[in-house]
């Protein structure tokens, strides 16, 4: 089970039914809430949980995820690759530890829902970036792990002033999520490739596009859209997007 509730769908006599097959809370979630942790933090052992994580989160910030194995991990640790299934089951699970430890705490907020949001957005970038393979990791996934709550807490907290339903306020945060995400996989994967690839890639796309066939993107090729400019500021995209979509939530908050 991946999830604490897990559902089947069948279909019955021309009905569909919905059926509850478990609500077995996996390892994983036992352990980041501290159910099995406290056991494993125990004793004086050199080799604990955190320090297993923290390193294979080193590994993945440097190399890449596909640079992560359990042999490499137990190799940089100086221990024996069967040592760390006392701790970490599979390799599944230690990515499940990873993506919950790299964010961090969540940051403060300053007053006010739109600074706060703001801020919050910033600072959640600022993980992507730091951490792209995170991406990878948690890609369709709704988040049980307490470190990942911890950050959408923060993110309601923001919003709890407001008149705005508590639905419309998730909504509001999973919206501000999505931006951030979506700007964040694509520039993290471009800054994390090749230096030259962006190059590339404006280059194959001019040399492909046909304004006969691809009219308003021909235009946007010809007006310059991929031609370098060595005065902007790369954030300056995700500016204009965030601003736009913080404008949208002002909106709803001001006029319901």
């Amino acid at each position: 089970m991946t999830y604490a509730e897990a559902y089947s769908v069948r279909i019955a006599a021309g009905n569909l039914r919905v059926i509850r097959v478990s609500t077995e809370i996996p390892r994983t979630l036992e352990v980041l809430w501290a159910t099995e942790r406290q056991a494993a933090r125990t004793g004086q052992q050199a080799l604990s949980l955190d320090r297993i994580v923290a390193t294979a989160i080193e590994i993945a910030d440097r190399d890449g995820l596909a640079a992560l194995s359990m042999a490499r991990l137990a190799e940089r640790l100086g221990s024996a690759t069967m040592s760390l299934y006392r701790h970490v089951a599979n390799k599944d699970e230690l990515l499940v530890f990873m993506q919950d430890a790299a964010p961090g705490p969540p940051p403060e907020l300053p007053a006010g829902w739109r600074a706060g949001l703001e801020a919050w957005a910033r600072a959640l970038r600022g993980v992507y970036y730091a951490h792209p393979w995170i991406l990878r990791v948690t890609a369709g996934r709704p988040p049980l792990e307490p470190g990942q709550l911890a950050w959408l807490d923060r993110a309601l907290a923001a919003l709890q002033d407001t008149a705005v339903p508590v639905s419309r306020r998730f909504d509001m945060v999973m919206t501000v999520l999505n931006y951030v995400r979506g700007e964040a996989h694509v520039t993290a994967v471009l800054l994390s490739g090749p230096s030259d690839l962006v190059t590339d890639y404006a280059e194959v796309i001019t040399r492909l596009v046909r304004p006969e066939r691809f009219p308003a993107l021909g235009a946007a090729i010809a007006a310059g859209l991929f031609e370098p400019d060595p005065d902007e500021d790369p954030s300056q995209a995700f500016d204009f997007g965030l601003t736009r979509v913080l404008d949208g939530c002002q909106h709803f908050i001001d006029n319901g």
